[in-house]
Parts: C-alpha cells; sequence; structure tokens
C-alpha cells in the first residue's frame, strides 16, 4: 500500500478546509442528495462526500456505508486530494497503490474507485466518490 503524499499547499489546504466550518457537523440533505446521485449514476453500493484533515478522512454524507471516517494514510481521497482531475482506480486489487488496503482486503472491500476533488480557489480539501466491490472495465 501507498499512503497518499501530502500536497505541497497542505497548510493553506487545511486552513481552507477548516474555514468551512463544516469538520464533525451533522448531515446535511445538500449532500446527501450528491451521495445518491453519485451512487446511481455509478451503479455502486457506496458513495461519499469525504473531508480530507490532516490525520483523517471524514465521511460528510455517505449512502452504503456507517463508517464517520478512516486514517488520511489509508485514504483514496487522499491521493484524488493531489491533483485536480477526476481520480479513478478501475480494480483496486490490482493497483500496488491499494492492493493490501485494509479497506480493498477487508470490509467496505473497496474496489472500482472514481473520485473528484472538489474545487476550491485556493486547495482542494474534499471529494466526492463512489466504490463498488467490483472492479470494472479499464
Amino acid at each position: 500500500m501507498k499512503e497518499p503524499e501530502i500536497p505541497p499547499d497542505e497548510e493553506q489546504r487545511l486552513a481552507s478546509l477548516r474555514s468551512l466550518q463544516i469538520l464533525d457537523t451533522p448531515r446535511e440533505e445538500r449532500f446527501d442528495r450528491i451521495t445518491r446521485m453519485a451512487a446511481r449514476l455509478f451503479d455502486v453500493p457506496i458513495a461519499l462526500v469525504t473531508l480530507v484533515d490532516a490525520s483523517r478522512q471524514w465521511f460528510k454524507s455517505t449512502q452504503g456505508l456507517t463508517l464517520s471516517e478512516t486514517q488520511r494514510s489509508i485514504s483514496f481521497c487522499g491521493h484524488t486530494i493531489l491533483g485536480r482531475d477526476i481520480f479513478v482506480v478501475p480494480d483496486s486489487k490490482e493497483d500496488p497503490r491499494f492492493s493490501d488496503n485494509p479497506l480493498v482486503t477487508g470490509p467496505p472491500f473497496f474496489d472500482f474507485m472514481p473520485a473528484v476533488p472538489f474545487p476550491d480557489p485556493t486547495a482542494a480539501t474534499s471529494a466526492p466518490s463512489a466504490s463498488s466491490t467490483t472492479g470494472r472495465d479499464r
């Protein structure tokens, strides 16, 4: 497993994230709409709106997953926020960055994972993502 790198703008990114004052807040329908739509659009059982904090990824909204957060070191979204483009892992069991990740080898058994960093004028702070337990064609 390859832990996500720390972006060069990490200090600014975290300041931007914290300025949103959204971490550890209750679920909101506006975010739940995003995860419901992503689950339907990608035909997957799991969809998330994830905020990547300093040492964790926290889920603002989830469909099909009961976890509220995981360590950043095992996160897919920690990789997503390193760029500005769509991040897709067609089959995490075959991807050396994720093949032995505990989120792949055990519950929730993430496999196919598309994610997009939320646009932010200063830094990528979060990502909506979806996952299935079966890989997709590349």
